[in-house]
């Protein structure tokens, strides 16, 4: 298996694409490896950086990973998307399973951060939290408020992750 370098930047219209039929932010703390789809997200620059913004609800199990061990990467299917894979990490909990191995994924050793990529979903971003919000949707327009928060699902929190590595897995 070979990494071949991209430019994160360069492949930020293939991503955005992508996040419209989900990708996987993948976490991980201590021996805990965990990933879940996200259809929130955006690539750019910002304070001269290459970031991923990611947004994970509150209560959800990525979350803990990701105050814990702030690292996570972005995994970005380019060969088509495997139904069960994103079934699994789009509807199960990482408290009451194990995904990666539910899911049938294989984690590859990263190369700067401690979080792995998956092999299925090779186009890979590594990234290293440098800012993290905690979203208030009170103060969103009470139409999108309707639509996408209810006081079971909480609110959002922004994880800007420069981006420190960026790569196509390669068999």
């Amino acid at each position: 298996m070979t990494r071949k370098p991209i430019d994160p930047l360069a492949c930020s219209a293939e991503i955005a694409q992508a996040l419209k039929k989900g990708v996987f932010l993948t976490t991980k703390s201590g021996d805990k490896v965990n990933a879940m789809v996200i259809g929130w997200g955006h690539i750019g620059r910002i304070w001269e950086l290459p970031v991923f913004v990611a947004y994970v609800r509150d209560c959800r199990y990525t979350r803990e990973l990701l105050d814990a061990n702030p690292e996570f990467t972005v995994n970005v299917p380019v060969h088509g998307f495997a139904r069960n894979a994103f079934a699994i990490c789009g509807t199960k909990s990482g408290r009451d399973m194990d995904k990666i191995v539910a899911a049938g994924l294989t984690p590859v050793e990263p190369e700067k951060i401690s979080v792995p990529a998956i092999r299925e979903y090779p186009l890979t971003l590594e990234c290293r939290v440098i800012y993290r919000e905690e979203q208030d949707a009170a103060r969103l327009p009470e139409a999108i408020r309707r639509q996408f928060y209810t006081v079971e699902t909480g609110d959002h929190i922004s994880y800007y992750g420069e981006i420190v590595a960026a790569y196509m897995i390669e068999d």
